[in-house]
């Protein structure tokens, strides 16, 4: 008896101990691996953004190049530490950078909450594991008045890891360890009847390990039928945009 304890007793350790063992040596991403932050850090994204003109059912594309730099780490309004980030645009190679868009990213140290038009979103979210999932959109007021009803497509957004840790190629660059973050796909009415009411929304990023944000598409479509002798169209709430990355530091 006391021989069939013992011996149940030093495989509970080996057990113990090759648990231990490869929890060491296999440990989960942190956000700063994916999200790195300090300042002087830039990514460059050829931005595709598109909208529709006034009663138009062509789409009308514009082509920038955008730069994403960490400014300063400064405080947030809840007295945590945070990182102010300027966007700088401009259309070709040639043309001087001019800011035009102030964000702030927070990481808690466990997710990444981004401010983005006064709009927070958590980004990412610690496990970063396959298939965990969260509420991305949960700081924003999708639900009352008219101040939600310009965000009500964010409502309920739930965003999911998807290819953790697998490679990926943008253009001529080959990064070794990226993940997807799927946002949404959603698509209501049918978007091959002209005479349907349609709305579509798709959002998914990828981030690289020890860069940042390496790509993004989002859509937010909204297409009226024709009523009343007037042709149908998208509404001025449509619009689309792509960023890919082109360079870092």
């Amino acid at each position: 008896m006391y021989k069939k304890i013992l011996f149940a007793g030093f495989v509970a350790a080996v057990l113990l101990s090759a648990c231990k063992k490869q929890t060491e040596e296999y440990p989960t991403a942190t956000i700063s691996d994916y999200m790195p932050l300090e300042p002087g850090k830039y990514i460059i994204y050829q931005l595709d953004s598109f909208r529709y003109s006034t009663q138009s059912l062509v789409p009308l594309t514009i082509t920038y190049q955008v730069k994403f730099q960490v400014d300063a780490l400064i405080t947030d309004n809840l007295g945590r530490p945070a990182y102010r980030i300027y966007r700088y645009i401009r259309k070709a190679t040639t043309d001087p950078w001019v800011s035009d868009d102030t964000y702030m990213a927070v990481n808690t140290g466990t997710a990444l909450e981004f401010v983005e038009n006064n709009l927070r979103f958590v980004k990412l979210k610690e496990p970063i594991t396959q298939d965990y999932t969260w509420k991305g959109n949960t700081f924003i007021n999708t639900t009352s008045d008219t101040a939600a009803f310009d965000f009500r497509y964010l409502d309920s957004w739930d965003y999911t890891y998807d290819s953790v840790g697998a490679p990926l190629t943008l253009g001529g660059i080959n990064l070794e360890n990226t993940v997807k973050v799927a946002q949404i796909d959603d698509v209501i009415g049918n978007p091959e009847d002209p005479n349907s009411y349609t709305e579509i929304n798709y959002g998914a990023e990828y981030y690289a390990k020890g860069i940042g944000m390496v790509y993004r598409r989002f859509l937010h479509s909204e297409y009226q039928p024709p009523t009343n002798g007037y042709n149908g169209y998208y509404t001025d709430a449509t619009a689309g945009a792509t960023f890919t990355m082109i360079e870092h530091n």
